[in-house]
This record gives structure tokens, C-alpha cells and sequence, in this order.
């Protein structure tokens, strides 16, 4: 466990009393106000350790920038908001705390989760529970944030996330120019993996940008089996912008109706004329400003108190794929000062983000998306540079690093980045460490550390079912290494002791590969065709005024040729040689991949999954794998006794443990996982 920061009751009471003698205190100019609309017992007033029981508080800020502050000098549009009376652009956003009921018992230490498309995350990657409204001990999982002594903050930042089901939201301005409503060319691709007569123009519980008019004469549509194919003009008569509701089609803007359906698996280009630009990049201001309030301010601008005030020493931001990217882009826009110049986060943990930021800074911004093997390659979410360090694009010229404007700006966090073999193929996590053509390794800021977890596929799924996918899907479970990690990022941050070593696929020693290098050691498992090709990032251009405006000309990109990606090279068994091996790879009963290929009926046949691996298993015996044609030893084979495995598989556990990648809890429920397998 950690430090304990005591906070007796007569300290709490100090930071009353200038309020009711009405005292002035310092205040922020950003979180003009809070309002708690819940305040109720988490868990049923269940005790977690030493941090005892735990609140629940949610509710909403509303903020206020100042349009001329060099915090906000890179939110899009932001000259185009509306502004009040103070000449400041106004908007606000749930939020929600998971805290000690007494914080003198907590670690000092805020745990802010970003959220993805308005979902909570961080409990289900620590505490193996989700959920969007956490209450009961069943929410709580494992408990280990609170056990830890965690205060957990979420709220809302992407204004695309469709409401419902406890997702957080947040009601950013639309931007007007010259008092009257924007418009501008949105492309949209849409894809299905079984018939359907409508699909809203975004996917992901999101809201698409409405389009002027329900005329669809101006707008066009293609359709094409796969990316690389051409493309075939779908007539102005057998489209309309509608949905397909009992039977009929009803009119919609933000949706789009195909007389004879869509083709599972096809992808349909869609360029049409949208209005009302949220300001998308002032969710970056929004998670600035709650964690900077809750971290350092004792009351809002109307004089009510800060639940947390005092209690914060430390403040750590973490985030899942899309969340993962919102942290990558945060960084790279130099919003971790707040408008006092203030750092707000000492540490970031990216998860599983490949090497991607995103559209969350762009005029019609759609956050949801990024490039995949198969889908929306035409979205610029990998783009330069990707290093974070100064790097150089030979077909551009261009020269730079993602870190540059955190560190110029003294904001520079501490920063693990952890990825599966999912990322290196199907979201180009090579060029996080690599340089653009593939070719020779990067190095890394010394403030980062990267962390990949071998095999593993993008998510934890607890089932192998196939579902659209030509293989059973990967059911590696790697959350233990993320709860030992967190652990060594907090250390490494309040008493400065060093984090393990950065463990990656690297091109020098062999363990990042060409996916022909990658086929050739694969070994023969029947039944099992192995991927043609992976994602390779399409080098975009949106056009002059995307970098400095973030307004696309070009609507779709232009293509300007891709960047060079590689993937993890395999051992014999065909499980991934480098990284973070956990125990059911260094004593394995089955092969996994970061690779899922698509099945028939749902088309694009062999196309990569965009987040699910394979989970192949050994056969049982030498007879079993000889009448088959499996080149890879049986169960029996490798392990004679059931003794065996056990004791070899322990010291494997123990060798993860001493290099600091497994907490004892996790040593103990990994052991007693394997104990219950019997396949002798």
C-alpha cells in the first residue's frame, strides 16, 4: 500500500471556515461552477483495506475559457464560439468521483479515467468489473483502486457520444461565423456485417453531423468490396438520406437508406454537406480544467466547496484505445498546463492505443474513428509524427516528436504506453518506436516507458467464440500486468523509483518482423490460413489548413502513399517472441495472435479483426497431433505430468513477479487458476 496522507476533522474544518466568514480563497477561472446532483454510499458501505469505505458523487462543471489564453490557443474554432458577457466561451460536463469516504484515509492520488465514447473504463482494466453507474459491491470487482486508495474521476469530453445508458456527456458550443450556422463537406464510410436498409452516418454509439438538407442531390455515394478495389457510383434514385423503421423509409438527416441494402462487409463512401460544427477540441480543455478544480482549487467562482479540496498530491490520467488516442492527442496539443500554467497530470498511462491520436481536434470532428485493415483507412487518426523523439519524414521533410509542446511547455508527464500484438496489426503500434519506412528503431523520451504484452489481444474477452471471425477469439487475460504496472507508475513518480525496463518488439534483434518473415517461421496448424496483409497507414492529406486551422479542404484525404508498419516476430509455437510473456505463454497450451480474420458470411473475407485475436490450441497428445498435421507438440508432449506444467508454469509466475510485472494478489489467483486445468 502506499503513503497515507492524514487529514484530521479539524483540518477538513479549516478549509470551511473562510467560506463561512466569506474570506477570499483562491478560486479557478475555468470551473465556474459545480453542481452535485448525487452524493450517496458506494458498495454498501463496504471498507476496502486501509482506505475504508468509499462515496460515490456525480453531478456537473461548467466551465468558462478565455478565448486569448495560450492554454486554449489550439482548440479549433474556437474564435467562433459564442461568448458571454465576460467575453469567454462557456459549456459544461458531467461528472462523476468515486472517492474515500474519509479522504485522510485515501493516497492522495487521482486516477482520471478517460472515457470512451462516454464509457467508463478504468474499472473494468483494474478491478475486472465494469459499468456505467458503479454502486454495489458487485461493481466494485476486485477492488483493487480502492484497496489502493484511488480517487476516481470521469467526465465528459467527446460531444459526439449519443446519450443513454449512464454515458457521460458534455454540452460543447457550436461554432458560428459571423452569427450564421457553418457548413462544410463531411465524408462518411459505412460498412455492415449483415444486411441492413439503414445505418446513421457515424458508428459507435455516436451523433453524426446532420447533413443541410434531406436533398441529396449534392452529396455523393460509392460502394467497393475492400479499399483497394474501385469504386462503383451508387445512383441518386436508389439512396436517400433516411432510416428504415417498421418497414418504411423515414426521412433523417442523419442517416442513410439504400433501396436494396448494404452488403455485409462492402464499404460505402459517402460525401455530403453537414452544418453546426461542435467545438470538439474544448473536451481536451474539459479534462484540463475538472482535474486542474478538483486537484487545486477549494471552491468554484459561486463559493461551493471542492469535494476534494486538499486531498490531491498527485493526479494520473489514463485511457483504453480511443481514450488511449484522446491521451496521445492531449499531449501532442500541450494541454496538460492548465490556463495557470499549471501541470495537470504527473503521469499517463496509454493503453492499447497503436500509434494513433485522432479527430478530436478538428472542425466536424468524429472522434469515434480511425484507420483499421479493412475499415475508415480514410480517417486521419495515425499521422506525424509518431516518435517521442525528434524524428524526421523523408517524403515530407517534415522534423518533429509528439511530446514537443509538453515538454517546451514544462508539462512533460511520466508516461507508460502498453500494447498487444492486436495493435501492431491492425493499428500500427510499430510506428510508435520505429521510423516511418520501417526500416530502424526509434528511440524513446526518457520520461516514457513502453510496455508490450505479448499475443495479447486489443480487449480481455473471458469467451473464445468466434462470432463474424474465422478463428476462436483470444481469451488471454492481461489486466494483471496493468494493476502491477499502475503501481510501478505511481512509485515512479512520488518516491522516483526506477520502472521496470521498457519491454518491445524491436527491428534490431529480430523481434519485429515483415509479415512475409512473419508467415515464413509461423508454424502449420491445421485449418488455419494466415493473414495476406495487415493495416499500413495511409499517408492523408486534408488539405492546407488541416494542421493550422484543422479545417479539411480535401474531403475525402488525399492519398499520398502509406507509412511502413511491422509486427512482432513468432516463436515455434507461433506465440510472439518479445515483450511482456505471461505465464500462458512461457508455459503454453495454446498459440495466440493480436490476428482475426473475417469470415465469409459477414464479407471482406480474410480481412483483419480490428480488435480480436486468435486463440488456437494445442492438441492433446502425439497421436492427436499426427492425424491432424499440427506442427506444434501436444500437451503431453511438452508436459508428461499434470506436476510438471504446474511446476514449471510457478516458476514462471515467479520469474514475471521478481521482474516487478505481477503483484502477489495476482501471483496467487494466476496459481490457483492454473491449478484447476486437468488435461491429463
Amino acid at each position: 500500500m502506499f503513503p497515507r496522507f492524514s487529514l484530521s476533522a479539524f483540518h477538513r474544518a479549516l478549509l470551511v471556515v473562510p467560506l463561512v466568514l466569506g474570506m477570499a480563497m483562491p478560486v479557478t477561472a475555468e470551473v465556474v461552477g459545480i453542481q452535485i446532483d448525487r452524493r450517496e454510499v458506494f458498495a454498501e458501505g463496504q471498507p476496502f483495506g486501509r482506505s475504508g469505505p468509499y462515496e460515490k458523487i456525480a453531478g456537473k462543471l461548467f466551465l468558462e475559457v478565455e478565448v486569448t489564453n495560450p492554454a486554449n490557443q489550439r482548440v479549433t474554432d474556437l474564435k467562433l464560439a459564442p461568448r458571454n458577457a465576460q467575453g469567454k466561451v462557456v459549456f459544461w460536463t458531467d461528472f462523476f468521483l468515486l472517492m474515500p469516504a474519509d479522504p485522510s484515509r485515501g493516497n492522495r492520488r487521482l486516477l482520471y479515467d478517460v472515457n470512451n465514447r462516454g464509457n467508463k473504463v478504468a474499472l473494468s482494466s483494474f478491478n475486472n468489473r465494469g459499468g456505467n453507474n458503479p454502486t454495489t459491491k458487485a461493481d466494485a470487482g476486485n477492488g483493487f483502486l480502492m484497496r489502493e486508495g484511488y480517487t476516481v474521476l470521469w467526465c465528459g469530453w467527446n460531444g459526439d457520444a449519443m446519450p443513454g445508458n449512464d454515458r457521460l456527456q458534455i454540452g460543447l458550443p457550436i461554432a458560428r461565423k459571423d452569427g450564421k450556422t457553418i457548413t462544410g463537406k463531411i465524408y462518411a464510410e459505412i460498412t455492415v456485417d449483415q444486411k441492413a436498409f439503414s445505418r446513421p452516418f457515424y458508428w459507435g454509439n455516436s451523433v453524426p453531423y446532420s447533413a443541410v438538407s434531406l436533398d441529396h442531390r449534392t452529396a455523393t455515394l460509392t460502394m467497393r468490396p475492400l479499399r483497394s478495389s474501385p469504386p462503383t457510383e451508387v445512383p441518386q434514385d436508389q439512396w436517400s438520406f433516411a432510416r428504415w423503421e417498421d418497414g418504411k423509409a423515414i426521412p433523417d438527416p442523419t442517416h442513410l437508406y439504400l433501396k436494396e441494402g448494404f452488403r455485409p462487409g462492402w464499404l460505402y463512401d459517402l460525401v455530403y454537406e453537414g452544418k453546426e460544427p461542435k467545438l470538439a477540441g474544448l473536451g481536451f480543455a474539459a479534462v484540463r480544467d475538472a482535474v486542474s478544480f478538483f486537484r487545486f482549487d477549494f471552491q468554484d467562482k459561486r463559493g461551493r466547496p471542492n469535494p476534494l479540496a486538499g486531498t490531491i498530491e498527485h493526479a494520473y490520467i489514463y485511457g483504453v484505445s480511443q481514450s488511449g488516442r484522446f491521451i496521445n492527442h492531449f499531449l501532442y496539443d500541450g494541454f496538460n498546463g492548465d490556463e495557470k500554467d499549471r501541470t495537470v497530470f504527473d503521469a499517463a498511462f496509454v493503453h492499447v492505443a497503436g500509434g494513433g491520436k485522432g479527430q478530436f481536434n478538428y472542425r466536424f470532428a468524429q472522434t469515434t474513428r480511425h484507420g483499421s485493415h479493412h475499415e475508415d483507412n480514410l480517417f486521419p487518426s495515425d499521422f506525424f509524427p509518431f516518435n517521442s523523439t525528434m524524428q524526421e519524414d523523408p517524403v515530407t521533410g517534415e522534423r518533429g516528436d509528439t511530446l514537443t509542446r509538453a515538454r517546451n511547455g514544462g508539462h512533460l508527464p511520466r508516461i507508460f504506453m502498453t500494447q498487444t500484438s492486436s495493435e501492431y496489426w491492425a493499428r500500427a503500434a510499430s510506428l510508435v518506436h520505429t521510423d516511418v519506412e520501417g526500416k530502424l528503431d526509434a528511440e524513446l523520451d526518457s520520461n516514457v516507458r513502453l510496455y508490450f504484452f505479448a499475443s495479447a489481444q486489443h480487449g480481455v474477452r473471458s469467451s473464445s467464440a468466434r462470432g463474424i471471425y474465422r478463428n476462436p477469439i483470444n481469451v488471454l487475460d492481461y489486466r494483471p500486468l496493468l494493476r502491477a504496472l499502475l503501481v510501478a507508475l505511481d512509485r515512479w513518480v512520488t518516491t522516483g523509483e526506477e520502472p521496470p525496463e521498457s519491454r518491445y518488439p524491436r527491428i534490431s534483434d529480430g523481434g519485429l518482423v515483415s509479415l512475409e518473415s512473419y508467415r515464413r517461421s509461423f508454424p502449420r496448424i491445421p485449418g488455419v490460413s494466415l493473414p495476406e496483409s495487415f493495416f499500413v497507414p495511409l499517408r492523408l492529406d486534408p488539405g492546407p489548413r488541416w494542421q493550422s486551422e484543422g479545417i479539411a479542404d480535401h474531403v475525402p484525404p488525399r492519398v499520398n502513399g502509406v507509412y511502413q508498419t511491422r509486427v512482432p516476430a513468432a516463436d515455434e509455437d507461433g506465440n510472439a517472441r518479445a515483450g511482456i510473456r505471461l505465464p500462458d505463454l512461457a508455459v503454453p497450451l495454446a498459440t495466440y495472435t493480436g490476428w482475426n480474420t473475417r469470415s465469409r458470411e459477414v464479407g471482406a473475407e480474410g480481412m483483419l479483426a480490428r480488435w480480436s485475436g486468435s486463440y488456437l490450441t494445442f492438441s492433446g497428445t502425439s497421436e492427436e497431433r499426427r492425424s491432424t498435421g499440427d506442427a506444434r507438440p501436444s500437451v503431453r508432449e511438452r508436459y508428461p505430468t499434470r506436476a510438471s506444467y504446474l511446476s514449471r508454469y510457478a516458476e514462471a509466475v515467479l520469474e514475471l513477479q521478481r521482474q516487478r510485472f505481477l503483484l502477489g494478489e495476482d501471483v496467487v489467483e494466476i496459481l490457483n487458476k492454473a491449478s484447476r486445468r486437468n488435461l491429463w
